[in-house]
């Protein structure tokens, strides 16, 4: 059976340390239906949030090892790494991004761009990944997601092009402008769930018009069909707008910013959506290998589920049943009693279990496709 791969997201969430990343996967559990209530990461219920398997990152509150999970999200297939934001645990972001296809990078809308910004964004560029930007926290004392998006520009660089406005912000944040929709969101509920879509305010319309202008004018550099219809003064259609946006994104030329706040539940699902409807799938990225029969050669990778098979081990756990290796099928299917072979000592392996993982449970599985993330067992990967 072969499966839709362009409905798959490979993401990673990663950010400065304290910027909310594993209270921000939380929300997205939550909202995707993967787990069924909220726990804090310094929560007073002693549970502690479902990423943060480990009793030391209960204890500190701060993500030591890469998790991951996958869920689903208007019928895509979402698999998501929430890395480290430590610069101790630099290198687990480092492995976690290299399998990546698309990235959220997640500033606290006080703290705006840090130095570990910084690095994780040289990383993000250094494997080319396409990435939006969460603005979180909008509703703390000193929040500024304006001045965020100007740090954006100016200390990394990036052409970073606003999808929404507040409304209201700090202690008073209620909800968001959707600049392509024109629309205000407000998220009502006990935990944000049900979105409730109105006319925008009064007093925030004229801003509103403005920031959507400079939005379309930013993501008509990256469609004709999107000029045209400017020059033509002809009706500008959302999926025009969302397919320039996209396009802009995937050649890593312009970087949209989503804002919200993780905590008090708001803006987590317009994430959602800007990850199904920017991010790339994986038959999008343009994946490379050596051939070293032929000295290295790069060969490019296809994602289709028959070719022979090509992961890459990219992370090692010692967990409760033995040794995990997580992998990455970029091409072919290694399936239950399938045969790989260990491209640096040129052992044979046969494949016992495999399983998919959600924090710290699993799940058995029968395959793992191209374009997937998964776990096998007991992989010397010396």
């Amino acid at each position: 059976m072969k499966r839709d791969l362009t409905r798959i997201r490979n993401i990673g969430i990663s950010a400065h340390i304290d910027s909310g990343k594993t209270t921000l996967t939380e929300r997205i559990l939550f909202y995707t239906k993967r787990i069924h209530a909220i726990h804090e990461v310094k929560g007073k219920d002693g549970v502690g949030a479902t990423m943060d398997s480990m009793e030391l990152e209960k204890e500190r509150g701060i993500t030591i090892a890469s998790a991951a999970t996958f869920c689903e999200w208007s019928g895509h297939e979402v698999n998501i790494i929430d890395t480290p934001g430590h610069v101790d645990f630099t290198i687990e972001v480092e492995r976690s991004l290299r399998v990546l296809d698309g990235a959220v990078l997640v500033l606290c809308s006080v703290g705006g761009v840090q130095s570990q910004s910084i690095t994780v964004d040289q990383q993000m560029k250094r494997y080319q990944v396409p990435c939006i930007a969460f603005i979180n926290k909008c509703d703390r004392s000193g929040a500024n997601p304006s001045r965020v998006i100007e740090q954006l520009r100016t200390k990394l660089g990036h052409n970073a092009v606003a999808l929404q406005m507040p409304i209201g912000l700090e202690s008073d944040f209620q909800g968001i402008v959707d600049l392509i929709s024109m629309q205000a969101l407000y998220f009502d509920g006990p935990h944000g769930e049900d979105i409730r879509r109105e006319e925008i305010p009064e007093q925030l319309l004229t801003e509103a018009w403005q920031k959507r202008e400079e939005l379309i004018d930013q993501a008509s550099a990256f469609s004709d069909e999107l000029t045209d219809a400017i020059l033509e003064e002809k009706e500008i259609t959302t999926e025009i707008i969302i397919a320039a946006l996209r396009k802009g994104t995937l050649e890593r030329h312009m970087t949209p910013v989503i804002i919200g706040s993780a905590y008090k539940n708001k803006g987590v699902q317009l994430l959602l959506n800007a990850v199904a409807e920017l991010l790339p799938s994986p038959e999008e990225v343009k994946n490379t290998a050596l051939n070293l029969d032929e000295n290295e050669a790069p060969v490019t990778l296809s994602s289709n589920p028959e070719d022979p098979i090509v992961a890459l081990a990219f992370k090692l756990e010692d967990g409760a049943y033995g040794q995990l290796t997580y992998i990455r099928v970029y091409q072919g299917t290694i399936a239950k009693g399938s045969t790989i072979i260990n491209i640096r000592s040129g052992k044979k392996i046969k494949v016992g279990r495999l399983v998919r993982m959600h924090a710290d449970q699993m799940e058995d599985i029968e395959m793992i496709q191209a374009g997937y993330i998964g776990a096998l067992f007991g992989i010397e990967c010396a």
